[in-house]
């Protein structure tokens, strides 16, 4: 279903409700491919300018997700096999969504895409499974609670994500972006990334403000994971197959990224980056340069005694990684460890930051 609003108002008071028939959505004659990264699909398209959407948290998107997810039980999953992202902007300039709730997303809950000037304002996901010949598993993978690509000036305001995988993802030439008032219940935490897995196309990911996050740790029973607090991640400086499975060797930058007020519930580790995604031992190093990051009072605990892990590319090592007030606590017992792999002008943190993760 695709809409075109110009200078509209939607007030939604109920459910749009995706008939769980996998078999349908998955002939690709049936979503639209409006999002170029990794071919996705998508079920329900929204374009325009000037328009804002209220679903007065009594409506939104239920996406009947867990039929999908036990489908894929005993099946593989890769990008681009035609799961239904539930609820996309493409091509959108000047649009707000307000007190929006989607429920049981087969894929990612939301894109925004090729657009600017957008605004998040409340929004909930809920990808729980509740079959039980799932239970302790994640068998929601790829639920994402958003992922922003080639879009300028995005607000996410308000939200809170229960999934399997990333939170958040900021993807590709994602600039201007504030995520404010976040709640991350399980999954993998806030991403930057995946980038660099086109040749040839450079990623830009500049001035992000990811402000007052709170990390949440399931019931393992419902949802094992709760990874990082936030992770930052890119293909190598190799090609090893083509998108939207395979890919690398894509530059680019990712630049002025602060991480403010992180609340952590037991994740598995806060602060993670790392350059290798999709690679191989003997692959050329990444081409994309991280600089100017900040990580700012961040409390909680920690299921390792890892708390900053930084393994940048050999190549294009990361300048001024900045920390202030940095107090997550480790496993008893256990001394803190911060690791810094080919990173130079880091400052902050309360012990050395080297390659072996020891004073």
């Amino acid at each position: 279903m695709t809409w075109n609003l110009e200078n509209s108002k939607v007030d939604l008071h109920g459910y749009l409700n995706f008939k769980p028939d996998v078999e349908y959505w998955l002939n690709s004659n049936n979503t639209y491919r409006v999002v170029f990264i990794q071919s996705q699909a998508s079920w329900f398209v929204i374009t325009g300018h000037d328009f804002t959407i209220d679903a007065h948290n009594t409506g939104g998107i239920n996406g009947n997700g867990q039929t999908w997810w036990s489908f894929y039980g005993n099946r593989s999953r890769s990008d681009g096999d035609g799961r239904p992202i539930a609820f996309t902007l493409s091509n959108v300039t000047r649009g707000t969504v307000r007190d929006f709730r989607i429920e049981s997303q087969p894929f990612w809950c939301n894109t925004v895409a090729q657009s600017q000037g957008v605004v998040y304002d409340g929004m909930m996901c809920n990808a729980t499974n509740t079959d039980p010949l799932y239970a302790g598993q994640n068998i929601v993978p790829n639920t994402d609670g958003i992922n922003t690509y080639r879009s300028d000036n995005v607000s996410l305001l308000n939200w809170d994500i229960t999934c399997g995988d990333d939170c958040l993802a900021i993807k590709g030439n994602s600039t201007n972006i504030v995520a404010r008032n976040i709640t991350c219940r399980g999954g993998n935490g806030i991403a930057v990334g995946s980038l660099g897995q086109y040749a040839g196309m450079p990623d830009i990911v500049d001035h992000v403000l990811l402000e007052d996050a709170k990390m949440v740790r399931l019931d393992p029973q419902v949802q094992p994971n709760m990874k990082s607090g936030v992770y930052f991640k890119t293909w190598t400086g190799s090609v090893n197959g083509a998108p939207p499975t395979g890919g690398g060797g894509g530059g680019g930058f990712v630049s002025n990224v602060k991480s403010k007020n992180f609340q952590l519930d037991s994740v598995d580790g806060p602060i993670h980056l790392y350059q290798t995604n999709g690679g191989h031992s003997n692959d050329a190093p990444s081409k994309l340069q991280f600089s100017n990051l900040t990580f700012s009072n961040w409390t909680g605990q920690s299921l390792s005694n890892k708390i900053v892990d930084l393994e940048c590319s050999p190549a294009v090592p990361c300048p001024n990684m900045l920390f202030q007030d940095i107090d997550v606590s480790p496993p008893v017992g256990q001394g803190l460890s911060f690791v810094c792999i080919n990173v130079v002008d880091e400052s902050g943190l309360p012990a050395p930051c080297n390659a072996t993760g020891k004073a």
